[in-house]
């Protein structure tokens, strides 16, 4: 996959970041390509090597079609998740590392439900937070919308599943 210089792109469970820019290195003897990436959460920078974009999982920006089936899934998909605590953070936090905006909802869905049945763990509620941040950023970035037009699109999703969209941590 080949990024340009400006382009939006997703950072699997860092968030969304820009390609700032595309430089040369040199380890030993080998010249190793990378993406400069600025991520928009924190600002930080990260570099990105060619040879392992597919590896962290860098991806462009979902479009529209996917965005109208993440939203579905909210509304009415249905949610299976792991009782034992540690098999379940390990399963929500593939999901996360994978990247995909599905895969996200899917953790922030499945976290609202069990908080419904029992507290969430620390970890778990920062998960769900890291969750909420990246659906809604990614959506309000595809988009072109506010992140509180987004934040609205969301919580009348989770609605039709008598849920609610958590507040940040």
């Amino acid at each position: 996959m080949v990024f340009q210089i400006g382009e939006k792109v997703v950072y699997p469970n860092q968030g969304i970041g820009t390609v700032e820019n595309i430089s040369t290195r040199c380890f030993g003897t080998q010249p190793e390509r990378f993406y400069l990436l600025r991520l928009m959460y924190s600002s930080m920078t990260v570099m990105v090597p060619f040879s392992h974009v597919q590896e962290v999982g860098l991806r462009k920006i979902t479009r529209n079609g996917e965005l109208t089936r993440v939203l579905a899934f909210l509304a009415g998909g249905q949610c299976q998740h792991c009782q034992d605590w540690k098999n379940r953070f390990k399963e929500n936090s593939e999901k996360m590392r994978v990247g995909g905006l599905l895969q996200i909802a899917e953790v922030l869905k499945g976290l609202l439900l069990l908080q419904i049945e029992k507290p969430l763990s620390f970890r778990e509620k920062k998960m769900l937070d890291r969750a909420r941040h990246m659906l809604i950023t990614e959506i309000s970035i595809s988009r072109g919308m506010p992140v509180s037009q987004a934040m609205a699109l969301v919580s009348k999703a989770l609605a039709k599943a008598s849920l609610a969209l958590p507040t940040p941590l």
